[in-house]
């Protein structure tokens, strides 16, 4: 790079001269043209005499020039002192000539220039109008596209999709409601009602419309009104993420309607039906009971629940938002078919003194439970069902599930000695014995490879046939059935319904147990004669008395009476079905041995009843227990009916494992008499005033 010869040094700057290599100013251009008034100086520096002053803007000092400051001068022609936002430190470029300063001679500072004069006005922004039709067109444009989509849209809505949205908005509008059915009657045979409909209320809560501040309130009061923990109604009324919350049913209307004067939000009552049991437990495990949602849970409250149910109906209504009913919209309704009375044979009368008299034995003997049956003779009609303990029927819920069944139809137990009439009339029958036939009986039988005993013991003694079915002889009778064999005397037993269920139609009804002869054992044609080894129920061995009180014919048992047509009134069940067992002569000669069972020398003398010919027979026989894996404890049992020379009314009595003492004559008969004390009086049924004939026991008396 060539020097800057002949050029003077430019003000402030100091040092060698012009052309000096590397000094400052070097390389830089002089403007030409004459000097502008006032800016002339005399040139600065040693060695810059006798070169043309600079007359152009001054140079910016170098960084070397220590306390300088960089100060861009005024501009050309300028007046003024320098503008204040002018100045500035910015550095100088590295590299090029005339840029690094002489070391270790200062730079003297430059004299502040005129100032410089203020900037023009930027000129005002010329806005440019767009093509007025070109405008036009693209607004025309965007109106048709956003109407093109909204005219679609409405086509669907009103077209395409209209009757989906209609039946959406149909769907929140319109609130269907059932209208429960009022549930049938259930009456005695006088037609008192033993189960009945009433009106009540639900009262339940909205916690999302209960304020915070009301919930304490709330709950305090439906406590209070309900008898309800406040805590559990407290905790309910927390739950606000929910729209209900059920709070008590089956609550009577004068108590709903108190909690509704409380006027507290959210808080409402809705009208539906409850079932009543006007004699609590009376007839409970026989009736049975319905369950919260009205269905039928058990007994005849189950089997019959089609005809006592009836048909609901329903009604639709166009609400608004706030659950109001909108006025003058479209309403329909079904009205409902309430449900048709069920009618059963029971007497109320009688099974209550039924169910006073096995519930204070049980409790006298400290039995784990007893059943009554009381039967009309005529026409099986069943008269009374008692057990005990009894179901509350009002209360059924907090009653132990073991305590639902009924355990007159449901309860399987051996007989013992009443089935020693089934082994008297199969070899009454078959002509192997007669009423006088002599037996001579002792204490104990051997039946292979078992020893079978009588109830007590006592030396040798020759007793009737008739005598052998009075006192209860296990060995008399174990006798008189070897002489007819175990296929006559099974087909006996199948006969007077021992297998089968009796056909009575109520829930849970057993057949008990009555194993094919072929597969008994050498003992067990024995055992069977006596009433061990097979197993019925009360209502089967009722049934069996009540055959033979009726000359043989066996009636199917009956509990329903008839049920009410659409019109109201009462069409009469099917009779029961007549099977002809055994023949009348054996029938009456049959009961002529049961009547002096009753008699002085017979087991069952606490059975007697003043005035009556009463016809009956004990029973005790041990008690197959599934806990104990074995047979403990025992089942007393008395069976019999009045008047014995023209039968009309059967009654049972059996317990099971008492503890206070376990023959059927000692605490089976009294409940026997009692109830059929009371069941005489109740039908009127007189005495026949006809003397018993005498009965031969023993064929030496």
């Amino acid at each position: 790079m060539m020097n800057g010869g002949g050029r003077g040094s430019g003000p402030g700057r100091g040092g060698s001269g012009a052309g000096a290599p590397g000094g400052p100013g070097a390389g830089r251009r002089v403007p030409k043209g004459p000097r502008r008034p006032g800016r002339d100086g005399p040139a600065q520096g040693a060695q810059g005499e006798g070169r043309a002053p600079y007359d152009g803007p001054p140079p910016k000092t170098g960084r070397g020039d220590p306390g300088a400051r960089n100060v861009r001068p005024a501009r050309p022609g300028g007046d003024g002192p320098p503008h204040p936002t002018e100045e500035h430190t910015k550095p100088l470029r590295s590299g090029g000539e005339g840029r690094t300063p002489r070391p270790g001679v200062p730079r003297p500072p430059r004299p502040p220039g005129p100032p410089r004069p203020p900037r023009p006005p930027k000129p005002p922004t010329v806005l440019r109008l767009g093509n007025p039709r070109r405008r036009i067109s693209i607004g025309l444009l965007a109106m048709t596209f956003v109407l093109s989509i909204l005219s679609g849209r409405l086509v669907q809505l009103q077209g395409l999709d209209s009757k989906v949205y209609e039946a959406r908005a149909a769907e929140q509008r319109v609130q269907p409601e059932i209208l429960p059915a009022r549930r049938g009657p259930i009456t005695d045979a006088g037609g008192h009602e033993l189960a009945i409909t009433v009106e009540a209320r639900e009262i339940s809560v909205d916690p999302a419309r209960v304020s915070e501040t009301a919930r304490g309130a709330v709950a305090a009061m439906l406590a209070k009104e309900l008898a309800r923990p406040q805590t559990e109604i407290a905790a309910k009324l927390a739950k606000t993420d929910t729209r209900y919350q059920l709070i008590a049913r089956g609550v009577d209307p004068v108590v709903a309607q108190r909690v509704i004067d409380h006027d507290y939000r959210g808080v409402a009552s809705k009208s539906h039906y409850r079932r009543v049991y006007p004699g609590d437990d009376l007839a409970g495990s026989l009736i049975g009971f319905v369950g919260f949602d009205g269905g039928g849970l058990a007994g005849l409250e189950r089997v019959y629940d089609k005809v006592l149910a009836g048909r609901d109906g329903e009604q639709s209504i166009e609400m608004g938002r706030d659950g109001q009913r909108i006025p003058m919209t479209r309403e329909s309704s079904k009205a409902p078919v309430p449900g048709r009375e069920v009618r059963l044979t029971i007497d109320r009368d009688i099974q209550w003194a039924a169910q006073r008299a096995i519930a204070r034995q049980v409790t006298a003997t400290g039995a784990r439970s007893g059943s009554v049956i009381i039967m009309d003779v005529r026409n099986g009609h069943v008269l009374g069902m008692a057990n005990a303990p009894e179901l509350d029927l009002n209360n059924w819920e907090k009653t132990p599930q073991k305590d639902w069944i009924n355990r007159a139809v449901a309860e399987v137990y051996e007989p013992g000695s009443t089935n020693k009439v089934i082994t008297a009339a199969a070899a009454l029958e078959a002509g192997a014995v007669r009423p006088e036939t002599v037996f001579n009986v002792r204490d104990n039988i051997r039946c292979a490879d078992r020893v079978l005993r009588d109830s007590h013991a006592h030396k040798p003694e020759r007793l009737t046939f008739s005598g052998i079915v009075a006192t209860s002889s296990n060995v008399g009778t174990i006798m008189a059935a070897q002489k007819i064999g175990n296929e006559a005397l099974h087909q006996k037993l199948r006969a007077f319904g021992f297998g089968v269920r009796p056909g009575s139609g109520l829930p849970g009804e057993e057949a008990g147990l009555l194993p094919a002869w072929q597969s008994w054992s050498g003992s067990q044609g024995c055992t069977v004669a006596y009433g061990q080894g097979v197993s019925v129920t009360a209502l089967q061995m009722a049934s069996v008395y009540q055959t033979i009180a009726n000359g043989g014919v066996r009636i199917t048992p009956q509990i329903v009476a008839g049920v009410a047509g659409e019109d109201g009134k009462i069409v009469p069940s099917k009779p029961g079905k007549r099977t002809r067992v055994v023949g009348t002569r054996t029938a009456e000669e049959i009961a002529g041995m049961l009547e002096a069972a009753v008699g002085e020398d017979g087991t069952g003398t606490l059975a007697a009843i003043p005035g009556y010919r009463v016809a009956g027979k004990t029973g005790t026989a041990m008690r197959y227990d599934e806990e104990c894996q074995g047979y403990c404890g025992y089942t007393a049992t008395f069976v019999g009916f009045t008047p014995a020379d023209d039968p009309r009314i059967v009654a049972l009595a059996v317990l099971q494992d008492p503890r206070n003492g376990h023959y059927g004559g000692q605490i089976a008969a009294p409940v026997f008499k009692d109830v059929m004390t009371f069941a005489l009086k109740s039908r009127k049924i007189p005495p026949t005033g006809t003397t018993p004939p005498s009965v031969r026991i023993r064929a030496d008396g």
